[in-house]
């Protein structure tokens, strides 16, 4: 066999035996699926380039209703009942945020950069993130269960987590 056709013979079997290898390694078991598992090398990159690139193609540049009283004090009444569960408030972290994986972002919590929540995204970041969800993070799209003002009432209640919030706010988020 001459060096042209062993090359050809080897490209050939590497595209089969590739995917061979690949199947084999999913029908085993072998990837880490339970949420106590280590992420596999470079998860964490492979997943946020294309959702960040999605998000500001998407999201609405502005938000609709203003940060009023009434609109922070309806916003935490929807993180408490919608949002809560897994995001935790400042006085109590969520038990079951902490056991999914990725882990759900404490947004009452100050972060390591500084920012309490997601406070130092845009209002239409946080938007697009509770209307249409993040696929294989836990975290649902609500954009069918809850009204566009009510995504913007609890995404600008969130946008001023590091800020003083209404009384009424303030008692449901724990601060």
């Amino acid at each position: 066999m001459n060096r042209t056709t062993l090359a050809i013979v080897s490209f050939f079997a590497g595209v089969l035996l590739l995917p061979l290898v690949v199947y084999l390694y999913l029908a085993f078991g072998r990837p880490p699926v339970a949420t106590a598992d280590a992420p596999l090398p470079m998860e964490a990159e492979i997943v946020q380039i294309p959702l960040e690139a999605r998000i500001h193609r998407e999201m609405p540049s502005n938000s609709p209703p203003p940060a009023s009283d009434e609109n922070l004090n309806a916003g935490a009444g929807i993180y408490e009942d919608k949002c809560e569960v897994c995001h935790g408030t400042q006085d109590q972290p969520s038990a079951i945020g902490k056991t999914i994986f990725p882990r759900a972002p404490q947004l009452w919590v100050k972060q390591i950069s500084g920012a309490v929540g997601v406070s130092d995204d845009p209002v239409g970041v946080t938007y697009w993130k509770v209307s249409n969800g993040i696929r294989l993070s836990g975290m649902p799209a609500f954009g069918k269960a809850l009204t566009e003002k009510q995504m913007w009432q609890v995404s600008l209640l969130l946008s001023m987590a590091d800020k003083p919030l209404p009384a009424e706010a303030s008692k449901i988020v724990g601060r």
